[in-house]
């Protein structure tokens, strides 16, 4: 796992992001286990009690499960992670609709212009 982090949220924030990314496309499979707090803590170069805070919202939201001293594991349940996808896709959505919003795009103009990024793949054209 490569993370580059930015300085606007909170590093736990962002590695229990990378782990919903990871979940949402399928680059982690449920049921996986994941790497100790301590070796994400090395892998990441972060404060071991960062990887802990991350490891702990994320059993509290339900993305991971841990049974005693064994490795934490990626929930399987399809309701979790049903909601992990559509939790990224709402956000990419608002995040888009805010900064075009702000250049008062019509939405026909719109729609239009993410039907023809969509189906060439995202492709920029000049």
């Amino acid at each position: 796992m490569i993370m580059n982090f930015n300085n606007r949220d909170p590093v736990y924030v962002q590695v229990v992001r990378k782990f919903k990314e990871e979940i949402a496309t399928g680059t982690i499979d449920p049921g996986e286990a994941i790497p100790s707090r301590r070796e994400l803590a090395n892998k990441l170069k972060i404060n071991p009690n960062t990887a802990q805070r991350a490891y702990k919202e994320m059993e509290e939201q339900g993305l991971i499960h841990t049974e005693g001293n064994l490795p934490s594991k990626i929930t399987k349940d399809e309701k979790v992670l049903e909601s992990v996808r559509g939790e990224l896709i709402e956000e990419a959505v608002d995040s888009f609709v805010a900064s075009i919003h702000s250049i008062n795009v019509p939405l026909d103009e719109i729609v239009g212009l993410i039907r023809e990024k969509y189906t060439s793949g995202g492709d920029k054209h000049d």
